[in-house]
């Protein structure tokens, strides 16, 4: 399929909705009870301004970096994303193989299909890590992670946010209820910070925890050896009434003081989210909304648009702040300033017409 007639994101966004039905659209914008969490990750986002720096010489422009040594075309995750098979029919290899055509990562969520052996052999060249629910005793875990490593991913992460499942009005109000009946699900509530500890024994391979939302918690995590601190609320889908995470990603960075790599997700739709998201700390920023739009507007092709894109804005947004590379970057290129509008999860779009068919 091509995608290259795709020239903002915003028509990628209403090539989706045309494309999908109301339960699946719900799906991708969908939140927690008042979804207030999901606005506020907008917020935090919309609240920063950028102070440009000029007469610098930006004729060359580096967006790429090194992660856990690897190279990276943007400093940017395919973030896991449950069900991806509702926007394509290949799922998470369709992301995968995305990922690896630009040149991002790739993590994969344990609830989507298909399954890490697939996706594996989907995108073999592709950097991929892996996301675990858990819903299952210790002996089960431990068989996730081999077949985990088996298939080259490079990092491990749990998913520490999720102790139940929220409660999606969206979907509550249709009676939408397809996940709530999860087998093994309560292993997922009974996660301690001893299941961390025993998990870092178990795995050669980096350990992330998804979830963290404080600088307590990024305390802990660094003392359990944890390598990645990947700060998310779930894009605002668990709990409801949560600060937006470029909000509280200040405060991790300070406490994780450089002893992990930090990865950020939450509201991030355009090229200038992840330069904020750099400049505040964040090693690794991640997208899932927007990975979503891609796949269902023109599949793989579609999301492999959608990275162009926000690479296209990214490189204009460090050019004219008069940065060459990442490493130039920091928190003296932003300050405080109030939102135009009350944030919405599509707020970073105001050119998009959904007229055709309704936002909610």
């Amino acid at each position: 399929m091509d995608a290259s007639g795709f020239l903002t994101l915003h028509e990628v966004v209403k090539k989706a909705r045309q494309k999908l039905d109301q339960n699946s659209w719900d799906y991708i914008v969908g939140a927690a009870e008042t979804e207030t969490t999901a606005r506020r990750n907008r917020l935090a986002i919309e609240q920063l301004a950028f102070r440009p720096r000029v007469l610098r010489d930006v004729g060359r422009v580096d967006a790429g970096v090194e992660f856990l040594g690897r190279r990276l075309r943007l400093p940017l995750l395919l973030a896991p994303v449950g069900s991806l098979e509702l926007f394509v029919p290949e799922g998470a290899a369709a992301a995968a193989r995305a990922a690896g055509r630009f040149g991002v990562a790739h993590m994969l969520s344990s609830v989507c299909m298909p399954g890490i052996e697939e996706v594996a052999a989907a995108a073999p060249e592709a950097m991929r890590l892996f996301q675990l629910y858990v819903h299952g005793d210790a002996d089960w875990v431990d068989a996730v992670v081999a077949r985990a490593e088996a298939a080259g991913n490079a990092v491990f992460c749990l998913t520490v946010d999720s102790a139940v499942y929220s409660r999606r009005e969206r979907d509550i109000a249709k009676r939408n209820l397809r996940r709530t009946n999860v087998p093994g699900r309560e292993h997922q509530a009974r996660l301690s910070w001893a299941d961390v500890a025993r998990l870092r024994t178990k795995t050669h391979l980096p350990l992330a925890l998804k979830g963290i939302a404080t600088a307590e918690d990024a305390r802990l995590a660094v003392e359990h050896g944890v390598e990645i601190v990947y700060v998310s609320n779930h894009g605002g889908r668990q709990l409801d009434h949560g600060l937006g995470t470029l909000e509280i990603l200040p405060e991790i960075v300070e406490a994780v003081a450089g002893r992990a790599k930090i990865v950020v997700d939450g509201g991030i739709c355009r090229g200038t989210d992840i330069v904020k998201a750099i400049a505040l700390g964040a090693d690794l920023v991640g997208i899932g909304r927007m990975q979503c739009f891609g796949l269902a507007a023109a599949g793989e092709a579609g999301l492999v648009r959608v990275l162009e894109l926000l690479e296209q804005e990214v490189l204009t947004a460090l050019a004219l702040l008069g940065v060459t590379r990442w490493a130039e970057l920091d928190r003296s290129y932003l300050r405080p300033a109030a939102p135009l509008e009350p944030p919405r999860v599509l707020g970073a779009f105001p050119l998009l017409d959904l007229s055709e068919r309704s936002l909610y």
